[in-house]
C-alpha cells in the first residue's frame, strides 16, 4: 500500500463470471468514485439443447453497462496479461472469476488485487463455500474482502460482511443474498484500501478448503440423519442437485432428484429401516438413521418437478420400497477439509 492514492475515480479492472459477481460490478460502476475501466470474464461456454454460446452473467451485465469486456482463455502468457497492464489500473477486484491468478498477474496493479470471498475466512476456503457452509449445518455466513497472494485464498483480509443462514436457504438463495454484501463490501472498503485507512490483517488459524461439487456429491446416503440430508438438499440446489434411486420392476435402477425436503416429527407405530418409504397417507416420507425426511419436490427421469405426494398417488413409489439400494456413486473426498499446509500458485 505504499503508491500514492490516485487522483479521481479510482481505476478497476473488474473480474467475475456468474450471477454471484453481478451486483459488486453494478456497484461499482454506479458509484463515481470507481472507474470500472475493464470487465475481464469466462469466455462463451455452450449451453442449453442446442449448445449454442452464451456469455457469462458478468459479461451480460457488462456490456449493458456500456463496459469494455475482456474474455481471455487464461491469463498465462505475457501477450494474455497485455490488455490488463494497458488499462493502468489502479486495483484488481475479483469475484468468483474461475482463474487462479499467478504471481505475474498479481503484481500488475500498484494496490494489489483484491478479492471477494463468500465465506467468513479462513472457515470455507476454496471452490464450494457457500453449498459447504449450508451443508454443515452453519447459522451464519459472510463475505470476505481479502487481499491476494500466491496461496489460494490466504490472504489478508480487510473486511468482513456477515449474514445469517435462514432455515429454508439454499446455496441459490444464499448466493443471491450474499452477492448484495459483496457489493457494500467492495464499495465500502475499497477506497479506505487505496487511500491507505483500511488495513489488511492476516487470517486466524483454523483455516478449512473446500473443493469443487461434482454430480456425485447430490447423492443422499439415508444412513445420515433426517436433518443432515435436509441441509444436504438445499446444500445441493440449484446443482449438482440431490438426488437417490429406485429400482423399477423390471430391474432397473431409475433416478430421482429431490429439489427440496423437510424433517417431519410424526409417530409411526413401526420405524421403517433407512432409505424405505414410511406408510404416512399424502406425503412421500423417508426413513432415516434418525427421524423421517419429507420429499416435497421431487422429478423422475424425463419428467418435471412435482409434489412428493403427487409421486405417491400413482403408486410408483409405495410403502416399503427401498431407496438408493443400488446405484450410489463411488465414496466422494469430503466436500470440506482442514488445512495442513499452503496452497501456492506458481
Amino acid at each position: 500500500m505504499g503508491d500514492p492514492r490516485p487522483e479521481g475515480p479510482i481505476r478497476i479492472v473488474y473480474f467475475g463470471t456468474p450471477e454471484f459477481a453481478v451486483p459488486a460490478l453494478r456497484a461499482l460502476h454506479a458509484d463515481p468514485r470507481f472507474e470500472v475501466v475493464l470487465v475481464v470474464t469466462q469466455p462463451d461456454r455452450p449451453a442449453g439443447r442446442g449448445r449454442k454460446l452464451f456469455g457469462s452473467s458478468v459479461k451480460q451485465s457488462a456490456v449493458l453497462l456500456g463496459l469494455d469486456v475482456y474474455q481471455p482463455e487464461r491469463l498465462r502468457t505475457e501477450e494474455q496479461r497485455q490488455p490488463l497492464v494497458e488499462c493502468g489500473a489502479d486495483v484488481f477486484v475479483v469475484a468468483a472469476y474461475g482463474v487462479i491468478f499467478g504471481p505475474r498477474t498479481l503484481a500488475i496493479p500498484p494496490h494489489g488485487c483484491l478479492n471477494l470471498h463468500a465465506s467468513i475466512l479462513p472457515a470455507y476456503r476454496g471452490a464450494s463455500p457457500i453449498s459447504a457452509s449450508i451443508a454443515a449445518g452453519e447459522t451464519v455466513t459472510g463475505v470476505t474482502l481479502m487481499k491476494m497472494e500466491a496461496g489460494l485464498d490466504t490472504g489478508p483480509m480487510l473486511g468482513v460482511g456477515r449474514l445469517s443462514i435462514e432455515p429454508r436457504d439454499t446455496t441459490g438463495s444464499l448466493t443471491e443474498r450474499l452477492a448484495v454484501v459483496a457489493a457494500d463490501l467492495a464499495t465500502d472498503l475499497i477506497p479506505g484500501w487505496v487511500g491507505g485507512s483500511v488495513p489488511a490483517t492476516p487470517q486466524p488459524a483454523g483455516a478449512t478448503l473446500t473443493r469443487p461439487l461434482t454430480k456425485a456429491d447430490g447423492w443422499l446416503d439415508w444412513r445420515r440423519p433426517a436433518k443432515d440430508l435436509e441441509a444436504h438438499v438445499r446444500a445441493m440446489w440449484p446443482w449438482p442437485r440431490a438426488w437417490t434411486t429406485v429400482d423399477g420392476p423390471d430391474g432397473s435402477v431409475r433416478t430421482i432428484q429431490v429439489h427440496a425436503a423437510s424433517v417431519i416429527d410424526e409417530p409411526i407405530q413401526a420405524h421403517p429401516a433407512p432409505g424405505q418409504i414410511a406408510g404416512l397417507p399424502g406425503s412421500l416420507v423417508v426413513a432415516t438413521a434418525a427421524g423421517l425426511l419429507r420429499l416435497e419436490t421431487v422429478q423422475e427421469p424425463g419428467g418435471r418437478p412435482v409434489d412428493g405426494a403427487t409421486i405417491r398417488s400413482t403408486g410408483r413409489l409405495s410403502t416399503g420400497a427401498a431407496l438408493g439400494e443400488r446405484g450410489a456413486p463411488e465414496a466422494q473426498r469430503p466436500m470440506v477439509t482442514p488445512v495442513s499446509g499452503e496452497i501456492r500458485v506458481d
